[in-house]
């Protein structure tokens, strides 16, 4: 655990330069909005540790699978974001002298993430070995205003001396991603030019044949005043730039402002791109930093407006749950279909930047309730248009009759993961996609996005499942073997609860949303069935009510607890708490024999399915599975922790609860895991708003109804949250006496707090005792 980041409500705060923390930095300072990402990196040349990292979404690469064995069925390639153009870049050289905070004395130095304005600042003083000393001041932007665009300004002051500075803005292509399976650079270039002050570099990807276009305009002042320096261009392989220098005197100081154009051939036609980036930077010059700049804010003021979490007595927790809802909404804005969330987002490249089943359990819940309807259905369609590559998925392990096993991990809706338990086994993700269909419904009140997409994707995971239980004579019912549930830390397990709880569900879920279009829609229904062969089927039906009715979902007669797996009762139930202190984490101290022998629970499993379905279950059937598996639960997944302060939360287990949130909300902030250097933790962030709203606000949506029992952690004085619901923006503030919310919209609603239904006018708001 770090802990040098310094606690401000509205800034995330680095004094003072550490080159060993430089990388974690780098991460925890990332800037994005929803179309590119850039880590924390240097403008000018640093020679430190670094990890250059600048994404563009949906721009990716197959790298060839890289395993000890092949086995049948195993992906190709594991698809990757690509580290692209190095658009930041600003070579600086003093009289000759680099500028490079590695080789430096760094007399003062400062890093400032603005979450409130979405900008982030460096400050530093440095002193060169020829012992001239410079102020540096840098602010960057990725606008949320035209995602195509960044900007930079550069000041530099000449603080003892007088001299010539020589400042180099340039594009970079020639880059690599850490992670490459075989030390591969996936980008060629295709043209660069520097004409009429503007550069710019056209790359390709190897194999996939995305197109990027970066150009860049700059301007340079000193003291405030446009220089008239002659600009000298720079141009070799895979690199553009020009040269211009500005002669100081003492005290003087000059600005560099950098504009930059970001467009991939996934937006605009590949011959269209140079014009379109030529464009779209002139345009953003002409408008200026300073418009640039206040365009964000009024952005992100925007933002904050449908999803600020606001805490009273802890600066501690305030800037962490800030910073998680940042960095949610730099990652996805929901305006491109084709886009989705990766668990690193745009801030390292582990995982590949792709999209796992943490979307639809983590991600979906903080959109559905954070903004408009549009932005959380945009996941859905987004799984819906990879349907195709489902069923492919499936016909690749042997199913058939248009059966879709949506993959672990992906970014065109092909499996991409290559490792057997997770690729063949951890089937369970397919409910995932099932179950976010009901909650997106069940939360915006539109049914009509079942007859749009959403029956089609049912369809195909019913066929999936139908296909993949099997009946059991012995047992009389049918099971479900071979699997790997939420649970890594085990393998190849048979009759995994939580996938057999989704399984059934999604059958009956399918069977009621079928009935519904062919009553409220029937031509639509006509079409979807044509198409997939439904009427040829008659037994389908029939046959998912047959599995429903007989899955084994397994209860211990002794403890009554909902049992794992088959053979879980049967390990050394030893609580963790027993574990020595210096075995942790277990993954990295113990042989994977021993971790899968044992009874040690990665992140939650039966308890996911006991949140996900909290309304089947009483608070005693909670409370006993909670007090059996959460003392064998490790939480070696950043995943884990929110799941387990939710349902603390609801089983009145306040303490524990707040506990759980302490252990997500600063987890990068603070290093816990030691990894923060790859990258941010983006899906547990989620978590973390979850955790607030849904555990301590206790927010739920049954059956169409809103409701809430709000509890206050005695940390803190008060807090406050935000709500979209069916047209209604609401403001939840809890007190230590009273709830008070808040109607900020012309929608009226009702809700219910502990148990109570009142109904809320547009504008209105009511106040409710807190027991």
């Amino acid at each position: 655990m770090k802990n040098y980041i310094k606690a401000d409500p509205w800034n995330i705060v680095e004094e003072g330069f550490d080159p060993a923390l430089n990388e974690v930095s780098e991460s925890i300072f990332s800037i994005g909005n929803g179309k590119m990402g850039q880590r924390a990196n240097f403008e000018e040349k640093y020679s430190g540790h670094t990890l250059r990292g600048s994404y563009v979404a949906g721009v990716y690469y197959p790298d060839k699978t890289r395993v000890g064995w092949w086995k049948n069925g195993y992906p190709e390639y594991f698809a990757k974001i690509l580290n692209s153009t190095n658009w930041i870049g600003i070579g600086i050289q003093i009289d000759g002298e680099e500028l490079d905070l590695a080789t430096c004395e760094v007399e003062s130095f400062s890093r400032v993430l603005n979450m409130k304005e979405g900008y982030l600042e460096r400050k530093f003083v440095a002193k060169l070995a020829s012992g001239k000393r410079v102020e540096v001041k840098s602010t960057r932007i990725t606008s949320l205003v035209d995602s195509h665009n960044g900007a930079i300004r550069y000041a530099i002051k000449a603080l003892n001396f007088a001299g010539k500075i020589r400042f180099e803005p340039h594009l970079d292509l020639n880059v690599f991603n850490q992670d490459s399976n075989y030390d591969e650079q996936f980008w060629v270039e295709v043209a660069r030019s520097a004409t009429d002050g503007t550069a710019i570099i056209t790359g390709e990807t190897k194999k996939t044949a995305f197109r990027l276009a970066t150009a860049f305009r700059y301007q340079l002042d000193i003291d405030g005043q446009v220089a008239t320096a002659a600009a000298e261009t720079l141009s070799h392989d895979m690199y553009i730039g020009y040269a211009s220098t500005a002669a100081l005197a003492e005290g003087q100081t000059a600005t560099l402002s950098k504009f930059v154009a970001n467009i991939s051939s996934l937006d605009v036609a590949p011959d269209a791109l140079e014009a379109a980036s030529r464009s779209s930077v002139q345009a953003a010059q002409s408008k200026g930093f300073d418009t640039l700049l206040a365009e964000q804010a009024a952005a992100w003021a925007a933002k904050w407006e449908g999803c600020d979490v606001s805490i009273e007595g802890d600066v501690a927790a305030q800037q962490a749950i800030r910073f998680n809802i940042f960095q949610m909404n730099q990652t996805y804005t929901g305006e491109d279909e084709r886009l989705n969330i990766g668990p690193k987002g745009f801030t390292g490249e582990k995982y590949g930047g792709v999209t796992y089943w943490d979307t639809e359990a983590y991600g979906l819940p903080f959109y559905l309730k954070t903004a408009e309807p549009h932005i959380a259905r945009q996941l859905l369609v987004y799984r819906y248009r990879h349907l195709d590559n489902a069923i492919k998925n499936a016909q690749k392990l042997g199913f058939k009759d248009g059966a879709a096993l949506y993959p672990m991990v992906t970014i065109n809706g092909e499996e991409c993961h290559n490792e057997w338990e997770i690729t063949f086994e951890e089937i369970h993700r397919n409910g995932a996609m099932t179950y976010a269909i009901y909650n997106y419904i069940n939360h915006t009140g539109d049914r009509d996005y079942l007859a749009e997409f959403g029956l089609e994707v049912l369809i195909g995971v019913s066929r999936f499942w139908r296909q993949r239980v099997q009946w059991s004579d012995r047992r009389k019912g049918y099971v479900m073997l071979g699997v790997t549930g939420p649970n890594e830390y085990e393998n190849n397990v048979n009759n995994n609860w939580y996938t057999n709880l989704l399984a059934q569900w999604t059958l009956q879920y399918t069977a009621e949303s079928l009935a519904f279009v062919k009553a409220s829609n029937p031509q639509r229904y006509a079409e979807i069935t044509a198409k997939v062969a439904f009427n040829a089927k008659e037994d389908e039906l029939a046959a998912w009510a047959d599995i429903a009715a007989k899955i084994v979902l397994p209860v211990d007669e002794e403890t009554g607890v909902f049992i794992q797996h088959d053979g879980f009762m049967d390990k050394d139930l030893t609580p963790m708490s027993q574990i020595p202190a210096g075995e942790y984490p277990i993954n990295q101290h113990w042989s994977w024999d021993r971790i899968l022998r044992s009874c040690y629970i990665k992140q939650a499993d039966v308890l996911q399915g006991v949140y996900m379905f909290e309304d089947r279950f009483d608070k005693e059937t909670i409370q006993r599975n909670f007090d059996f598996y959460e003392p064998l639960t490790v939480h070696e997944s950043s995943l884990s922790p929110c799941i387990h302060s939710i349902l603390a939360s609801s089983i009145g287990y306040e303490e524990r609860a707040y506990a759980f949130y302490l252990r997500t909300a600063r987890l990068d902030l603070d290093d816990y895991n030691n990894d923060t250097e790859d990258g941010l933790h983006i899906t547990s962030m989620a978590g973390t708003w979850m955790s607030v709203v849904e555990g301590f606000g206790g927010v739920r949506v049954r059956d169409g109804k809103l409701s809430m029992k709000p509890w206050l952690p005695k940390q803190w004085q008060s807090y406050s949250f935000r709500i979209f619901f069916r047209g209604a923006h609401l403001r939840v503030e809890v007190k230590p006496g009273e709830i008070v919310v808040r109607n900020e919209s012309d929608v009226a609603t009702e809700l219910t707090i502990f148990g109570q239904t009142t109904p809320l006018a547009a504008h209105a708001q009511l106040r409710h005792a807190r027991g």
